[in-house]
């Protein structure tokens, strides 16, 4: 089986973890733990980035050294890390003597094949500082459609690109002096002469998302492909380039060298050799990324790599950002939240769990609704999971499990086939529909445990055997659910295995029957999460940043460096012109379904319409049209609804949206299970649309 060795972005130590960088960091120690799993080598690399000239400012400004400060980040980071059960075979950094060498080798073959220049570059220069600034030291107005306070590389607004000499009244961020014009020598990789082989690199398939490739493709590839500035010029933190003295090389040249430093420290550590992970067919190496830093990942580092003989990346997977509720991370309204804040409030297992089940292969921004978070905690994790084991093991503390597995109807059959499905859906980045798999088979065992009720058995003589099977079952198919959550949720899988007295650690455990062992007495193995704990992270972030009142920007779960000149990030979305209004009502669908007899308002106010939230959906076997939906009021008031609309949703697609519902109509026992209102919802007889509040609305609110 071939090694693997994954990577994270390097985390910027110039600022602390929080929630939007964990989405990257959570993704790639998922995935790893998965591999190991199934039985492969697996090594999660990382380290810090720690170069730039945002570190020398920072130490300038609170008068110590670089070093002081990126070794107190690196402490901090690596503790953050570790309270979000986030494992790293080794976390280096950036500013080491193996990363200075191995920068040395691969700048040594870029001279050797003559793809390196020296021409001059007029920047912008901060003259209280004295300072040459990056592009993310510059704001301005964008030149493009004129909106104020945008950085020096891009315009937020317009998604426009373009060079920090080009903002109208450009002011430095350092001192918010006016910047001045000067020219200094800057050195450029020129990576022209492997366009042909980055086109075919970028465009395999399978090496990074289809999105991604048509990207490159489409605004790279097509033209000939610009010079790297990888120089910067004294003062700066960072390597003193060998042949060029007075000058660094800038962030993003030693920054990706840091993989293989961290690796070749690591090897040192465990008596390897670097060559058996970076120079072998046998090594597949992925690395994990936000979608903001994908220029640098697929063309600058590739061709380091090939031009210094070190194999290529055989994935790049690509991630979008986090929103929180909707919006851009914002510290002026406590959503800009820190991982330190979040542990002070919330399980770390909660976030793990809400990220897992949000996270596919697509290159998608995900959102962390804080109430729908708690109620897909709560709804899946803690109710449906978690309760199996609380509602069954108590009652086999004294017999143990069963000497030989009882008939189940083949639930455990289909739990084990579901686990290649799981595994594939893990393999290939796509957590979310292992996630859903993995709900769906804690649905039929909750089903069976309902049916079955061993607390009712255990009350009537004589059924001691009868109480031992059914939750011999009940565990055996826990057991199953917990080793599939295993790489998302490692301190339940091991707090299950001392409950089940088993081994929790390979993928193939759950085909194998869990027998006549003992249970231990029951632990908690996981609170509810509560809403108010919740918001009281929310609260201590805005109170943390009450001075502040500019939005931060949308937080990428992988940090990134300030991108060089001409390396545009991905663009915005443009705006879609304006078009002349016009509106279908040529009345076909009055004709189709005419209006009912007049009512008055008293009969109207019979109907007690409320806002839910919809926190699971998924589909009835032996239904064609119904969908079981399971909505939220609000305050822990949840409903099961049935609605006959599966030819027109997805089951996944409905997770969080808001709907409106008959919350006060009688329930009404269906062959699939009790229904207890019902969703609204327009359309006629081959077209269904659920209607949903405007944005603000909240679950509970009445329609009047």
């Amino acid at each position: 089986m071939r090694r693997l060795l994954v990577t994270s972005a390097l985390p910027y130590a110039n600022g602390h973890i929080h929630l939007g960088h964990l989405v990257e960091y959570t993704q790639t120690d998922i995935f790893v733990r998965y591999s190991r799993m199934t039985g492969r080598r697996a090594i999660y690399i990382c380290a810090d980035d720690t170069h730039g000239t945002s570190i020398m400012m920072r130490a300038r400004k609170e008068g110590r050294s670089e070093v002081e400060v990126i070794e107190e980040m690196s402490a901090a980071h690596q503790r953050d890390f570790a309270g979000f059960q986030i494992h790293f075979d080794h976390y280096g950094s950036t500013n080491s003597p193996t990363n200075q060498v191995l920068c040395n080798q691969i700048w040594a073959s870029l001279r050797g094949a003559g793809m390196v220049s020296r021409r001059e570059v007029t920047q912008l220069f901060d003259p209280k500082e004295g300072v040459f600034l990056a592009d993310r030291f510059v704001k301005g107005t964008c030149p493009r459609c004129g909106a104020a306070d945008q950085y020096g590389d891009s315009c937020d607004k317009c998604g426009s690109t373009y060079s920090p000499t080009d903002l109208v009244d450009p002011k430095s961020t350092l001192s918010g002096a006016k910047p001045e014009l000067r020219s200094a020598p800057h050195l450029f990789v020129s990576i022209e002469s492997e366009h042909a082989f980055l086109t075919g690199y970028t465009q395999s398939e399978g090496r990074m998302p289809r999105e991604i490739a048509n990207y490159l493709a489409g605004h790279f590839l097509s033209e000939p492909l610009r010079d790297w500035d990888v120089s910067r010029a004294a003062p700066y933190f960072g390597f003193e380039i060998p042949d060029e003295p007075g000058h660094y090389w800038y962030v993003w040249f030693d920054a990706p060298t840091g993989y293989i430093a961290a690796t070749q420290e690591w090897c040192e550590k465990q008596g390897e050799g670097l060559d058996a992970w970076w120079r072998s067919e046998d090594t597949d190496i992925i690395h994990v990324i936000g979608k903001d830093i994908v220029y640098f990942h697929t063309l600058f580092w590739p061709t380091m790599l090939k031009t210094a003989q070190f194999s290529l990346p055989a994935r790049v997977q690509v991630h979008g950002f986090l929103t929180v509720n909707g919006e851009k991370m914002a510290k002026s309204k406590g959503t800009f939240i820190m991982a330190s804040t979040y542990l002070k409030h919330l399980d770390p297992a909660y976030l793990r769990y809400y990220y897992a089940s949000k996270l596919g292969p697509k290159v998608e921004d995900i959102d962390l609704n804080i109430e729908e978070f708690v109620q897909r905690v709560n709804a899946e994790l803690v109710n449906k999971i978690v309760n199996l084991a609380s509602r069954s093991s108590r009652f086999v503390q004294k017999t143990g499990l069963s000497a030989a597995y009882p008939e189940d109807g083949g639930l455990f059959a289909a739990g084990a086939t579901a686990g290649d499905e799981i595994g594939a859906a893990y393999a290939a980045f796509d957590f979310a529909r292992a996630i859903r798999t993995i709900v769906a088979l804690a649905d039929r065992a909750n089903e069976f445990i309902d049916k079955a009720q061993p607390w009712a058995l255990a009350k009537q003589p004589g059924k001691e055997a009868e109480v031992q099977a059914a939750c011999s079952i009940a565990l055996n198919l826990y057991r199953q659910i917990a080793l599939y959550l295993a790489p998302v949720l490692p301190k339940l899988a091991e707090e299950s295995g001392k409950l089940l007295n088993c081994a929790m650690d390979r993928w193939e455990l759950a085909k194998e029957h869990l027998v006549g062992t003992p249970v231990a007495p029951y632990q908690h193995l996981m609170k509810r999460a509560e809403l108010e704990s919740a918001q009281k992270m929310v609260n201590e972030t805005s109170a943390a940043n009450a001075p502040e009142t500019t939005e931060a920007q949308s937080a990428a779960a992988s940090p990134a460096a300030p991108a060089s000149p001409g390396a545009p990030a991905t663009p915005a979305t443009p705006a879609t012109p304006a078009t002349p209004t016009t509106y279908d009502d040529d009345g076909a669908a009055l004709q189709e379904e005419p209006l009912a007899p007049e009512c008055t308002i008293d009969d109207f106010g019979k109907a007690d319409l409320r806002v839910a939230r919809i926190v699971a959906a998924e589909g009835v076997e032996g239904a064609k049209k119904l969908l079981r939906l399971r909505v939220s009021l609000g305050g822990g008031v949840e409903r099961n609804v049935f609605a006959g609309i599966k030819a027109y949703y997805k089951p996944e697609d409905l997770i969080g949206r808001l709907v409106i519902i008959c919350a006060n109509l009688a329930p009404r026992q269906m062959k699939f299970g009790l229904s207890e209102g019902m969703v609204l919802a327009a359309g006629g007889k081959d077209t269904a649309f659920l209607l949903s509040p405007d944005s603000g609305a909240k679950p509970g609110m009445r329609v009047h």
